[in-house]
């Protein structure tokens, strides 16, 4: 029975723009059909890596606002 390919984990990228235009890449290949059928899962399972990393990072961002849209933080005033 023959093994499945190893594979090399992947790093996590270094910001949120990187992230998206790494997905960017692997989609745009995926869709012009660039990819070895071999190499699609790969593909596919590092994009679902970047869509999660992206998603966080905007989830974070999103209950940032949400703090000072509540007003949690306070304007700081010279009296």
């Amino acid at each position: 029975m023959p093994k499945a390919p190893a594979t090399t984990p992947q790093t996590e990228p270094p910001s949120y723009e990187a992230a998206l235009q790494e997905l960017e890449q692997i989609v745009g290949r995926i869709e012009a059909g660039q990819v070895p059928l071999e190499q699609l899962l790969q593909g596919y399972q590092r994009g679902a890596e970047l869509l999660r990393f992206c998603r966080d990072r905007l989830d974070a961002v999103e209950n940032q606002i949400r703090v000072l849209d509540e007003g949690t933080l306070k304007p700081w005033t010279q009296e």
